[in-house]
């Protein structure tokens, strides 16, 4: 992690040279204290976006508020905690988001496009091949995709939570060059300044720094206001390349600034490797089929020499899974270590455990793959 204040102004000058910009805005900042939505502000928002277009970028825009508006419209003072009514007042909300949108831009010359997604959507490798190709067509076209999760139709089982890590799978889903946090609070600090005056805001750093995540999970500020969804956000994003800037977003002209290399909010990083995208939508599963648990041997092989996971490796199979499904591999501590499209069946699967690669055929009664996951359908976490 850079030290706090240290400034870079040459990293920063590189954001006007990321093409294809996901910003994403969340409720907090979209709702007007508590009356629906802020159309002042996201006129200003779209101002930027419109300016950063016309400079060449391509924008995709993930935002919330659609159960905030749709409560205002429906007349509800309280947030339901009813899931059939939070999917009401989203569906009635999402009309008036839109709307607000697609005026704005229009007073720009932009069309725009609704997009809603649901985590079924991207752990289906058809459903999210689809998706891709939509979203790059319409940013082929100029049009600003507007996403959002579809709130009507999802459970909390299989929702993706927040819409920080929505943007960043849709940073995977086009490989994006930069995600844009907007959040009602001016970046990642050292301390929570709310409580510590000498509290300094990080620059920057890099995605995977392990320390921005045990800021998060230890109870410090990055786990306040939804600043730990917010790093592993980025850290997601970084696995298709992408930076990620988490700033204030009620700042003035702050997408112009950022564009300008100003020295605002916090830049982590993506390493510098890339995944393939099959890897990318592997390592963006929030749910996983079932499990694999990994002998300490399989491990080192799979985690330190960069190999396939073999049968031999695989001390036990959890859960029901078919070939081709993604399935986490863990430790015997039951820690992730990986995801992968596993080879077989959870049926075969246990058949196959601990056993030799030359003797699967005669365990099986058929030829098969030597490997339990391939080294090009592995992802280690």
């Amino acid at each position: 992690m850079s030290e706090a204040g240290v400034m870079q102004p040459d990293v920063r000058a590189k954001l006007a040279q990321r093409r294809r910009w996901i910003v994403k805005i969340g409720s907090a900042l979209l709702t007007n204290d508590g009356k629906g939505l802020d159309q002042a502000r996201i006129r200003q928002w779209v101002d930027q976006m419109a300016a950063l277009k016309q400079a060449g970028h391509e924008i995709v825009l993930v935002s919330s508020g659609a159960v905030a508006e749709g409560m205002r419209r429906l007349g509800w003072q309280r947030r339901p905690e009813q899931l059939d009514q939070l999917q009401a007042a989203a569906a009635v909300g999402q009309m008036g988001l839109i709307q607000a949108y697609e005026s704005a831009f229009a007073q720009h010359q932009f069309h725009t496009a609704q997009i809603l997604l649901t985590h079924d959507d991207l752990s289906d490798r058809r459903r999210y091949l689809n998706a891709r190709t939509t979203l790059r067509t319409l940013l082929d076209m100029g049009v600003v995709p507007i996403v959002n999760e579809n709130d009507t139709v999802v459970t909390d089982e299989i929702c993706f939570g927040d819409n920080d890590t929505l943007g960043a799978l849709v940073a995977n889903l086009v490989e994006a060059d930069l995600l844009v946090l907007l959040t009602d609070q001016d970046g990642l600090f050292t301390a929570d300044p709310r409580r510590h005056a000498d509290a300094q805001i990080v620059h920057q750093g890099q995605a995977s720094d392990p320390a921005f995540k045990a800021m998060a999970g230890g109870g410090g500020s990055l786990g306040r206001g939804g600043m730990a969804t917010k790093v592993r956000a980025a850290t997601l994003a970084a696995r298709s390349g992408a930076d990620t800037v988490i700033v204030g977003g009620r700042q003035p002209a702050v997408l112009e600034r950022l564009r300008a290399g100003e020295m605002i909010g916090t830049l982590l990083l993506a390493d510098a490797e890339k995944l393939v995208a099959r890897k990318q939508w592997i390592a963006g599963h929030l749910q996983t089929c079932g499990e694999l648990v990994l002998d300490a041997g399989a491990v080192t092989a799979v985690r330190e020499q960069g190999r396939s996971l073999l049968p031999i490796g695989v001390a036990a199979v959890r859960g029901q899974f078919d070939r081709g499904q993604v399935v986490a591999c863990v430790n015997e501590s039951g820690a992730l270590v990986a995801k992968g499209l596993v080879n077989f069946s959870s049926e075969e699967a246990s058949l196959v455990v601990r056993t030799p690669t030359r003797e699967l055929a005669n365990v099986l009664g058929v030829a098969t793959d030597p490997e339990m996951i391939h080294r090009d359908n592995l992802v280690v976490l």
